[in-house]
């Protein structure tokens, strides 16, 4: 960056104070005020040093945009205005130049955008680290281990939709180039609670909800759950539905995100039949049953949901059934089974519910690590992003609240010890002498707290492990008695009489004063959550199932690895996940974000300053401004410093040729700063005081608006002369122009007048000689007609005798010509019809044209047939054939004919390829079959006909059974010497066989079709088309011999009325005769 090139800053066009070390005067009020200033102006980040406070805007803003992450890359943090990707910038930059593993701890209270901003802090590394196929899936897992840890740790509470009932802890682990190799995640005490019971307007886990909604029927079916959110008891009904969350889109981001991870599928289904057993879990009922010996025992009321939950996870459902009706407990080598009454029954089935969700949990954060975790063995660098709760304060706190605070309690420790080791570091480093700045230390509130002797959680674990009855209200006594002396602790019932009147606080209750404030906690429930107690019973039967993953889940409940010994209690085990988190945070340079929601009512534009005012207490902010201003408020480059002043002294305006920091030594002495308001460093000017730097910023505004004055004057004296240059140079042009504008005018007019006296006298001139023309042709004109009467009157004498003779027959030859073409014109106009078989003409007008007449009309027709029989294919043309051999054969001859005309020749008429019954009968024919119908065979003995099936091919004749399709007889085409038929309206046809032909033995065959026509002629074009054979002959006669076998039988036709109906019949005169009587027509 060049010297003249001035920097941004966030002190230019700040709304409000964009750091609160520089907010004067320093209080409460004007912190808060500050804070609302700026979020009515949409500024939701403000600094406080190197910490980022971040309001809950409640609604989208336009400063995450891929032009935002290039804005802020690469930039000093304090070189735009405050925003999380500067403080993600500045981590990502000494993780990757210094090589200094970095931490960044967001922290603030439910529905204040921890988990968003964790989410802008892991969406802004990944945009600004490397880039390539292996990379890119890397950060893609890491982005999309998100969705499925809100699925089952987020839920939605009366402050925040998406609220995370988990701490959670993410190691990204970088090479030496910074890009991400990969992260491993640690979990932090799930409120697991939340499984078996919400508070009102709250609900449970969000994978319950979005897998009932989101999941398909057959899924749905699988695992033995019904959409309805009402049929299970550990869902609540008041909120099961969030305006603004898709459970259903949800629950498919989910899925794709596991996908993306690593999850297989029988992963995944294993998963889901967990989630699923842990609702018919609590539909499981109970009811008292009173034993022989006097003790209540608990059964089950309705088996089907613990037999659909037995059968989800393989296991047999006598075993859970007992696990939760008795209790085994072993001490030594001894046993003793206990029965369990129905509220034992209840509480050992909610723990089991409890246990086995949050056991699910911590495997899906393990599987998910084995997804993500680096894969090669070099050194690494690691980002460290810890999203965990903000100090709660409710009106009734329990033991959770008090893991919580705890954990807080132990942040804010970190914090200030960090804070102020960072601070003395950039002293030492910078040369300046360190002063020692006092804070109120916690330390004295942790210890009272972890201390290993008497701290609260070690009496509680001692009171929970101690033989005897224990209650909540025997460690409270013993609180009272340990705690009742320190100064942070209090207690109605201890032994310090100040709190013996005080009537806030309960019997049952004890209070502690925090760094953030007096929380009272009301210690029913605390022996049982730390606790956490399931019965061995339930193992053991969680560990016989035939589930591949509950037996991961449940590996105490191995007979074979029976452990005595009691496990450690939840308190204690928090308490070492805190140990170990405190001595990684330690390791690393950190970096803090202090979420803040600005109202309960999780809308936008709404200020509530009590609520602030709460959160900037419990935060501990004005603890943290108080720290940073100490010592120096603020701190600055000498380069940036002296480019942002130099304007405020004439030595170092416009430029300063010498070393940075001798010029800002000469810009403050020439500002007559005084020296106990500054310190030099060895790279870094320190500022004691905001008043200092305000007033800075305010001579550095004067200025500007006296440089503004000076460049608007420059400006203006430079335009001014520009604008009369300018004008000057016009003006010349346009006097060029006009002038040649003028003499061009003058030149046209000139121009314009001789072509006016050329017009005028050119057609003068032509006018002359016109009038000299029109006279000349006049003239000529008169002479030729004078001319033309003579020689006419000269003609007309010397013909006038020949004239009289020719004159008759010329006016006969126009008269007829003139008729002709009157005949021909009026065909033209006269619209006939294409069709062949149209018989009309027009008449003709005259009798001389007869013979013309007719012969147009027969071109007219030959002509238009032609045109139709162009338009054939293939197919019809075909068919138009065996029409005209049909004509050939029967036209005039058989009386049958002319009713066939009309009629198409199918071919097939029994649809024999289509028809079942006759699949068998086609495939015996090998050849094509050309025509398929039924007809009737004549009987010889009685004249009666038998239906049959006829097939005719290229080859052969085929006669075969209707009903069975059994042929009946095949016979060859060349065995056939003709075929004889009536001259009447009948289907009688005789097929002749030739004498000596292997088929001539059962003689000829004497038929009757309606389509008599249409067999015959197909019959006849077979013989026509083959050069092989001879064409069959055919007979048309009213009598003629039939050879049945070995008799020739005469078959006669008459004509006559039948006594039954109109039809044909056939009757048997003797041994020699068959009569056929016809009806006339």
């Amino acid at each position: 960056m060049s010297k003249m090139e001035v920097k941004t800053s966030l002190l230019d066009n700040m709304i409000g104070v964009g750091d609160m070390v520089l907010l004067e005067p320093l209080s409460e009020d004007s912190f808060i005020g500050n804070l609302k200033n700026r979020f009515d102006h949409n500024e939701i980040y403000t600094y406080i040093g190197s910490v980022v406070i971040s309001m809950n805007p409640y609604k989208p803003l336009p400063i995450y945009t891929a032009e935002k992450v290039e804005e802020y890359r690469n930039r000093n943090f304090y070189e735009l205005s405050p925003h999380i990707y500067a403080l993600a910038d500045e981590a990502y930059r000494s993780l990757r130049d210094q090589d200094k593993d970095q931490c960044i701890l967001i922290t603030g209270e439910s529905g204040s955008g921890k988990t968003e901003a964790s989410k802008f802090v892991m969406s802004y590394v990944a945009a600004v680290c490397g880039k390539g196929q292996e990379v890119n899936k890397v950060k893609e897992q890491l982005l999309q281990s998100n969705p499925v840890l809100e699925a089952f740790g987020n839920a939605k509470t009366v402050r925040n939709d998406n609220s995370s009932r988990f701490g959670k802890y993410m190691d990204i682990e970088f090479d030496f180039k910074g890009d991400p190799l990969g992260g491993v995640i640690s979990n932090y005490l799930l409120e697991k609670s939340r499984v078996v019971k919400q508070p009102r307007g709250e609900r449970n886990f969000h994978i319950f909800y979005q897998l009932l909604s989101g999941a398909s029927e057959d899924t749905l079916k699988n695992l033995k759950l019904d959409r309805d959110f009402s049929k299970y008891n550990y869902l609540s009904l008041d909120s099961a539905t969030v305006n603004g969350l898709d459970d259903a889109a949800s629950f498919r981001t989910v899925r794709n995100a596991m996908q993306i991870v690593g999850f297989m599928e029988d992963e995944v289904q294993s998963v889901l039949e967990l989630v699923a057993a842990v609702l018919k879990l609590g539909n499981i009922e109970f009811k008292p049953e009173s034993r022989v010996n006097g003790f209540d025992e608990s059964r089950v009321k309705d088996k089907n949901d613990l037999k659909e939950m037995c059968e989800l996870l393989g296991l047999e459902q006598s075993v859970l059934e007992r696990a939760f009706s008795f209790r085994t407990v072993e001490a030594k080598m001894e046993k003793v089974s206990t029965t369990l009454n129905v509220a034992q029954a209840y509480y050992a089935r909610d723990a089991l519910a409890k246990n086995l969700y949050s056991r699910l949990f911590s495997w899906l954060v393990n599987r998910i690590n084995e997804s993500i975790k680096a894969q090669t063995k070099v050194r690494k660098k690691v980002m460290g992003v810890l999203d965990i709760y903000g100090f709660e304060i409710f009106e009734d706190n329990s033991f959770e609240q008090f893991i919580i605070n705890y954990c807080n309690e132990k942040l804010q420790q970190i914090f200030i010890e960090l804070t102020l080791r960072e601070e003395q570091e950039e002293y030492v480093r910078e040369g300046i002498e360190w002063t020692n700045i006092e804070y109120f230390n916690n330390a004295i509130i942790c210890d009272l707290i972890e201390n290993n002797q008497n701290g609260i959680l070690a009496m509680l674990d001692e009171e929970c492990l101690r033989p005897g009855t224990v209650t909540d209200e025997t460690f409270l006594d013993k609180l009272n008695t340990v705690c009742a002396e320190h100064q942070h602790f209090e207690s109605r019932q201890s032994k310090n009489s100040k709190f013996l009147t005080d009537h806030s606080l309960p019997h049952n209750c004890f209070r502690i004063q925090h760094y953030a404030g007096k929380v009272l906690y009301r210690v029913e429930g605390f022996v049982d959550k730390n606790n956490d107690l399931l019965y061995r019973d339930l193992s053991q039967a969680m560990y016989k199932a035939n589930h591949s993953l509950i037996k991961l889940l449940f590996p105490e409940g191995n007979p074979s690895k029976v452990n005595l010994k009691r496990p450690p209690t939840a308190g204690f085990q928090f308490k070492a996940s805190v140990g170990t988190l405190m001595k990684n945070l330690l390791t690393k340079n950190p970096n803090y974000i202090r979420c803040i929601k600005p109202n309960d009512k999780k809308a936008a534009h709404i200020f509530t300053d009590s609520l602030v005012c709460h959160q900037v207490r419990y935060l501990g902010l004005m603890e943290n401004v108080r720290v940073r201003r100490a010592g120096y408020a603020f701190r600055q480059a000498y380069e940036p410093c002296l480019e942002r002043y130099k304007m405020l002294c004439k030595q170092t305006w416009p430029h300063w040729r010498g070393p940075v920091r001798d010029g800002v030594e000469v810009l403050l002495t020439d500002l007559q700063v005084p020296v106990e308001e500054f310190a030099y460093g060895r790279s870094k000017i320190f500022i004691r005081n905001p008043r200092t730097l305000f007033f800075l910023e305010e001579k550095r505004r004067q200025c500007l608006e006296d440089l503004a004055t000076l460049i608007q004057k420059i400006f203006r004296g430079w335009k001014s002369r520009r604008q009369f240059l300018l004008l000057k140079k016009s003006q010349v042009v346009v006097a060029a122009w006009y002038r040649r504008y003028a003499q061009q005018k003058k030149y046209q007019k000139i121009r314009c007048s001789a072509l006016v006296v050329q017009s005028f006298i050119r057609g003068w001139k032509a006018r002359k000689i016109l009038r000299e023309l029109k006279y000349k042709k006049r003239c000529e004109e008169a002479v030729t007609t004078i001319a033309a009467y003579w020689h006419g009157t000269q003609v007309r004498r010397e013909y006038r005798k020949f004239f009289r003779a020719n004159a008759g027959k010329k006016i006969y030859d126009f008269t007829i010509q003139r008729i002709m073409q009157k005949y021909f014109l009026g065909l033209k106009t006269t619209t006939l019809s294409m069709s062949p078989i149209d018989k009309s003409w027009p008449a003709k007008p005259y009798g001389f044209l007869e013979g013309t007449h007719q012969e147009l009309r027969r071109i007219f027709h030959l002509w238009r047939c032609k045109k139709y029989r162009s338009k054939f294919t293939k197919e019809m043309k075909a068919t138009y054939e065996e029409k005209l051999a049909a004509s050939e054969l029967f036209k005039d001859k058989k009386a049958l004919y002319p009713s066939s005309v009309g009629q198409p020749f199918k071919g097939d008429y029994v649809e024999l390829s289509k028809n079942p019954k006759y699949q068998k009968l086609n495939s015996l024919v090998e050849d094509k079959v050309l025509l398929a119908d039924v007809v009737s065979k004549i009987n010889r003995a009685n004249g009666k006909g038998a239906p049959r099936m006829f097939l005719l091919t290229k080859n052969n004749f085929v006669l075969a059974d209707q009903k069975t399709g059994q042929v009946k007889t095949s016979v060859p085409l060349p065995d056939l010497s003709s075929v004889s038929v009536s001259t009447q309206n009948d289907g009688f046809f005789a097929l002749r066989v030739k004498e000596g032909a292997t088929s001539a033995a059962k003689g000829d065959f004497l038929l009757s079709s309606d389509r008599l026509i249409e067999i015959i002629t197909k019959l006849h074009r077979i013989g026509s088309a083959s050069a092989d054979r001879n064409q069959i002959k055919i007979d048309i006669s009213d009598e003629f011999l039939v050879q049945f076998k070995q008799d020739k039988v005469c078959v006669k036709f008459i004509q006559g009325a039948p006594k039954n109906g109109n039809g044909v019949i056939c009757k048997r005169k003797n041994n020699r005769l068959l009569e056929v009587s016809v009806p006339s027509p």
